[in-house]
């Protein structure tokens, strides 16, 4: 009988730690931003192949070219003032550690997404799911950006991004 109770108790525990770990889901959508693309429960990077720019999620920054440095700012540079990243093309990475290490790889496999206007955003979204995100503070702040980064423009077009693992 002690062996039996030992071995339900076993078994139990196996499921119970099973269904945990398959429960157990990484979703960031109130960390992304109102531009990013539907379709997405968790990003770690977008990469905008209009200006060759990285945006880090959890940190909340843009990650651009300046010179030979990478610099991070919570705000696109004056240079891209007139760069709407509703409309651009954004590409989803994750699970890559700083991926403007190896920007060159990007650059070349995404090229083709340049002028491409073919993604819904959060803030456009009619999924329930995005509801929430679009009373946040973030949304107000791109939507009153005066430096061109939160025009009020629509997509065209549906599509979703490119998940890279």
């Amino acid at each position: 009988m002690k062996k039996l109770m030992l071995l339900l108790l076993a078994v139990t525990g196996f499921t119970a730690t099973t269904m945990a770990q398959q429960i157990n889901v990484s979703i960031n959508i109130g960390r992304q931003p109102v531009w990013g693309p539907v379709g997405y429960d968790y990003v770690d990077y977008y990469y905008l192949p209009d200006i060759e720019t990285y945006y880090y999620v959890p940190d909340r920054v843009y990650i651009y070219r300046y010179g030979n440095d990478w610099r991070r700012s919570a705000v696109l540079p004056a240079r891209y003032a007139n760069f709407d990243v509703y409309r651009a093309h954004k590409v989803v990475i994750n699970g890559v550690n700083r991926p403007y290490l190896s920007h060159d790889k990007y650059r070349k496999e995404y090229y083709g997404y340049r002028n491409k206007h073919d993604q819904v955003s959060i803030r456009d979204s009619k999924e329930q799911k995005y509801y929430a995100n679009r009373d946040h503070p973030q949304h107000k702040q791109w939507k009153n950006d005066n430096r061109g980064h939160g025009k009020q423009e629509k997509g065209k077009g549906r599509g979703k991004g490119h998940d890279k693992h």
